[in-house]
């Protein structure tokens, strides 16, 4: 797939703090909250932020990105800002990690590193549909060990394991998840080795640095 993709503005140094312990579950199953600085992003602000002005990624193409769709929705890729990499989806992988979400691209090579974002109003979260294989991210609650909360594009459908509220936070021009099933914001876990390296795991209670932060591009052509 031909892409130009576009950040929301200039690109900060990533942090290099150490890596979060995962904690204990939030009291009484409330969701952990977003830190100051963070905005909770609803429906037209995803339009409104993807229409800002930037600069372009590689695979490279001049001029303004086209802006999301006016109900919330639009085709992204996202970065972490922890090891600087496109997060890709893993359909090759034997199950159970079939679609499993890594951050491991170097560039948006296709629709392996492509996301549709996806608004619902009554539950005012996004759902996240891979290009590589049309499914849905979830969370994986049921999985155990390292695999536990692991994010993998498996679902035909979109529920609560599907969900994900998604926050910006503007002076640094980064972007956090965090997912409807179990509260915890997006990590990407850049210290595991072997086929889970660098894969993306909702297992943070709030969003202490860069493991937890993104860039998001959008996708246009």
């Amino acid at each position: 797939m031909t892409s130009a993709l576009l950040s929301l503005s200039a690109l900060l140094a990533a942090s290099a703090l150490a890596a979060p312990a995962a904690g204990a579950a939030p009291r009484n199953g409330d969701p952990a909250a977003a830190p100051a600085g963070w905005e909770r992003v609803d429906g037209a602000e995803l339009a409104r932020f993807a229409g800002s002005d930037g600069r372009t990624e590689a695979p490279a193409a001049t001029g303004r990105s086209a802006s999301a769709q006016t109900d919330g929705s639009g085709t992204f890729a996202l970065k972490s800002v922890r090891n600087g990499k496109f997060t890709a989806t893993e359909k090759n992988y034997a199950a159970p990690d079939t679609g499993v979400l890594r951050a491991r691209s170097a560039a948006v090579t296709g629709a392996w590193e492509g996301f549709a974002f996806e608004w619902h109003e009554a539950t005012r979260t996004y759902a996240l549909k891979s290009l590589a294989n049309n499914r849905y991210v979830a969370v994986e609650g049921n999985y155990a060990g390292n695999a536990q909360n692991v994010l993998r594009a498996r679902s035909t459908g979109a529920g609560t394991w599907e969900r994900f509220t998604l926050y910006y936070n503007e002076d640094v021009d980064r972007w956090a998840l965090q997912s409807a099933l179990n509260g915890r914001f997006v990590a990407m876990e850049n210290s595991y080795t072997g086929s889970l390296q660098y894969a993306l795991r909702a297992r943070s209670l709030e969003v202490t640095g860069s493991w937890e932060q993104f860039e998001l591009f959008e996708i246009v052509g």
